[in-house]
């Protein structure tokens, strides 16, 4: 009776010993088809719901493989660092516009130096400040440059700002020529824009609202 008392009891050790393993692998099958843990699922995560694939990437859609630079050039100062998933993208942009309407460039010809890989230092050489037919600006100072107001308003948002002008009398013949001011130069709505800037000045209030 003890010899198959003993047998009865190392076949259930051997039985519990079984199950427990057939648990241990199913445990690790559970968390492997759920994509791992910590960092590694982290890094497998994909975009948010509203990245569809024809999305642009940006730093809101990281992964997504749809990158136009020229999307961020045409549009005055629109973009910041920030809007980028890597400072590849960004010194793309510069490099598909060496003007650097969006003010990218950290100095020496790369731009966002902080934002995170993959990475694209190589320089890009920035043009001179003033070509021969460029408009009166805080780049293009020189009185005698033509100013041509609609210059500023072409994109119809907030594309510029008051340190893209030259004087305050320019940004406000911007504001006299589109008093809905889609640059908000007018920040506290006294009909002045950019008070601030240097001269000359234009002091004669603009009267708001009127298109």
């Amino acid at each position: 009776m003890a010899l198959l008392s003993r047998l009865s009891g190392s076949r259930a050790i051997k039985r519990g010993a079984l199950v427990l393993a057939v648990v241990a692998v199913a445990l690790v099958v559970v968390v492997l088809a759920r994509g791992g843990s910590g960092t590694a699922a982290q890094a497998k995560k994909p975009d948010r719901e509203w990245c569809t694939p024809g999305t642009p990437r940006s730093a809101l859609c990281p992964n997504n493989k749809v990158f136009d630079a020229k999307e961020y050039a045409t549009h005055g100062d629109a973009f910041e660092c920030v809007q980028f998933a890597s400072q590849a993208d960004a010194q793309a942009v510069l490099r598909a516009d060496p003007g650097d309407p969006n003010h990218l460039d950290d100095g020496g010809g790369v731009a966002c130096r902080g934002l995170p890989e993959p990475r694209d230092t190589k320089p890009v050489p920035r043009p001179a400040p003033c070509g021969p037919g460029d408009a009166r600006s805080a780049l293009c100072p020189q009185p005698d440059r033509a100013f041509d107001a609609r210059y500023f308003l072409r994109y119809g948002n907030d594309a510029y700002d008051c340190p893209d002008f030259a004087s305050q009398a320019d940004a406000q013949a911007v504001l006299r020529f589109a008093p809905a001011d889609p640059n908000h130069l007018d920040a506290d709505g006294n009909g002045i824009a950019c008070p601030d800037l240097s001269a000359p000045k234009d002091a004669k209030p603009v009267r708001r609202g009127t298109p």
